[in-house]
């Protein structure tokens, strides 16, 4: 994204490598989006805070478990977050606490509060599971759900509260 859309939420969802659980997470919150008639409203990324992966598709078992669920991200190539990223995004949603870390330090601290990992917004302070090294994809599936379907209600909270 070169500049941050005039009237919608921007999102950016990040973990290490953005082959995983971010991408995930992305595919799940548009998918939710959609569903609700509000894609309108929303500018959904996901990155990763690694450039190891960069220009890589989504890893093959996590394409697997969205699919299972109707969502499609085939055309999804992993990025690295880049310093325009904390200007053009509301919100930086991360999948553990070394993602907040190295996103702090890239953007030089999080003077705006953008920052905040998913599971916070489903009131758990916990990191959403890491499929890479499990291979569970179920449980990654089940928190990516939970953290994303909470945090669309609270952002549409937040809108309902402004009218």
């Amino acid at each position: 994204m070169n500049q941050k859309p005039k009237n919608k939420h921007c999102i950016l969802f990040v973990c290490h490598g953005n082959i995983c659980r971010s991408p995930m997470a992305e595919y799940v919150m548009k998918h939710l989006v959609a569903e609700a008639g509000k894609d309108y409203k929303y500018y959904i990324e996901s990155a990763g805070t690694s450039d190891e992966e960069e220009d890589n598709p989504v890893y093959p078992p996590a394409q697997s478990k969205l699919a299972e669920h109707g969502i499609k991200c085939q055309d999804k190539r992993a990025r690295q977050i880049v310093p325009e990223d904390y200007a053009n995004f509301d919100l930086i949603i991360c999948m553990d606490d070394w993602n907040v870390r190295n996103c702090q330090r890239f953007f030089g601290g999080d003077t705006d509060n953008k920052i905040e990992l998913l599971m916070a917004f489903a009131g758990q302070r916990r990191i959403v599971s890491d499929p890479w090294y499990t291979d569970d994809f179920q449980t990654t599936w089940n928190d990516v759900l939970t953290g994303c379907q909470a945090l669309f209600k609270y952002i549409e909270d937040i809108d309902a509260a402004a009218k």
